[in-house]
């Protein structure tokens, strides 16, 4: 496949700090593991869908969860944005979620805050 993606040297250094250490046996290559999580989610796929390139998609969904719970990617995040200078672009995101039927009746029944500006009807 000609469209897989990697980190470069580059971004791998930026990220290293942040990445947990390895206890005991070596892990696999990290900027392999890391490119196949981006990949796949950048793409939408299932974790089995993962190409080959990357290594066994068990091996990055594992890794993508306990990282995940470890806050490894939380952290990446607000490091690289805080290394940001001043913004002088602005993106909006246009994703938007199909909301079940049902979760109109949540606001009703204070199951949620509204935090609309909407004037409250009677």
């Amino acid at each position: 496949m000609s469209d897989l993606i990697w980190l470069s040297e580059a971004q791998m250094r930026r990220i290293e700090p942040h990445l947990p250490l390895s206890h005991g046996v070596p892990r696999v290559d990290d900027r392999r593991i890391i490119s196949g999580i981006i990949f796949v989610i950048r793409n939408g796929l299932r974790w089995c869908d993962v190409p080959a390139a990357y290594g066994p998609p068990k091996t990055i969904y594992n890794r993508f969860i306990r990282w995940s719970r470890m806050g490894v990617f939380n952290k990446i995040f607000a490091a690289l944005a805080a290394k940001g200078g001043k913004l002088d672009q602005l993106m909006i995101d246009a994703t938007h979620l199909k909301a079940h039927r049902t979760a109109a009746s949540l606001l009703k029944k204070g199951l949620f805050l509204d935090v609309s500006d909407a004037p409250k009807v009677a």
